[in-house]
């Protein structure tokens, strides 16, 4: 399957053909309202306002999987994210993001990439791993993990939770220019990757 061929649901639970995103810049994030990493919202939509008017979207999938810092409904969830932050992003049906349970286009991203971090990541995982036992190395590690689709639904990068927005800027202007210097992975994985 291409990036494409997935059908999500939206936080009203009605189908959303990720054939609506086509030729645009992407960020998938599995979100989280009780997280240490929630303010990252906050930049996320600062993203969001910024690059939105030149084809950038943000696609949030909540996930109560770690430490159940996602307990709302749906409908809790995109009222404390617009009521705290604004977000005005498109927020999905929660979803589980590991496990037999996985949202498919989950298992379609961790498979496509491998993370990215920066200086606090290694500690930070250090500091986790013990709430989360049995995690696989492609597996996602905890909330705000993000993933960077470029224009024609390809998997270009994969950043650990501690990548904060801000840190993105540079890396969605430059895809949105058609200048992204990374390793790249078709959307079907049949032209293998490229640096």
């Amino acid at each position: 399957m291409k990036f494409y061929d997935f059908v999500v649901k939206d936080a009203e639970n009605k189908d959303v053909s990720l054939k609506e995103y086509k030729g645009k810049v992407l960020l998938v994030v599995n979100g989280a309202t009780g997280c240490g990493f929630t303010p990252q919202y906050d930049g996320l939509q600062n993203l969001y306002e910024k690059y939105n008017s030149q084809g950038f979207e943000i696609l949030d999938f909540p996930s109560n999987q770690f430490l159940e810092q996602a307990p709302g409904t749906n409908e809790e969830i995109v009222g404390f994210c617009k009521l705290n932050f604004g977000v005005a992003f498109k927020q999905f049906s929660k979803i589980e993001v590991n496990g037999e349970n996985a949202e498919p286009l989950y298992t379609y991203l961790k498979s496509a990439v491998k993370e990215t971090g920066n200086d606090a990541t290694a500690g930070f995982f250090d500091r986790v791993k013990g709430y989360t036992p049995g995690i696989a190395e492609n597996d996602i590690k905890w909330n705000f993990t993000k993933f960077l689709i470029d224009k024609e639904g390809n998997v270009v990068a994969r950043f650990a939770p501690t990548v904060t927005p801000e840190e993105l800027d540079g890396k969605i202007a430059d895809l949105l220019e058609g200048s992204f210097n990374e390793t790249v992975c078709s959307s079907d994985f049949s032209k293998g990757c490229i640096e």
